[in-house]
């Protein structure tokens, strides 16, 4: 059953974070009001709604609050049915979920370390972007669908579509 509660995203305009909950919810028809926070100088609102992190983006969703881009995104596919993000077989949900967790906490942070430092870090945190990103390839490798997750656009593509420092590091150290 699809829910009528009043949808909201706090985000910040171009933040990648973001820009991939609202596109979830874009795929799924889903009518939103976004209210542009200000990451620089936090709002009250910012602040009330995620007192931890400090952070964007957030879901309301009528009277509840979700936090964490991929955790809204779950919370989205399961709310609302109608194209699913998530593969419906359980081990294929299972490595979609591995493969965002591993792109999240290792590729993009190593990715990020590479291109804000220099010296020895800069090496080491590239060197380990590699890795994590070969891991995600030997995954993703072999299948035969147009995209990510499947024949449809999904939970992993809206990942790799919103704008991560991937593109830049490696087209910086191959000089594009």
């Amino acid at each position: 059953m699809e829910s009528k509660e009043a949808v909201k995203v706090v985000g910040f305009w171009i933040s990648p974070y973001s820009l991939r909950v609202e596109w979830a919810l874009r795929l799924k028809s889903v009518e939103y009001e976004f209210i542009e926070e200000d990451i620089y100088n936090k709002t009250p609102l910012i602040l009330e709604l995620n007192p931890v992190h400090k952070k964007v983006p957030v879901l309301i969703h009528g009277e509840k609050v979700i936090l964490e881009s991929l955790v809204i995104l779950e919370y989205i596919d399961e709310t609302w049915k109608q194209v699913p993000l998530l593969p419906q077989d359980p081990h294929d949900r299972a490595t979609a979920r591995f493969l965002a967790n591993l792109g999240e906490e290792k590729l993009f942070v190593d990715a990020w370390m590479a291109l804000c430092s220099q010296g020895d870090e800069k090496e080491r945190a590239l060197k380990q972007a590699v890795e994590a990103m070969k891991k995600i390839e030997e995954e993703l490798t072999g299948k035969k669908t147009k995209f990510f997750g499947g024949e449809s656009l999904g939970y992993l593509d809206l990942l790799c579509l919103d704008g991560s420092p991937i593109p830049f590091l490696f087209g910086r150290k191959l000089g594009a």
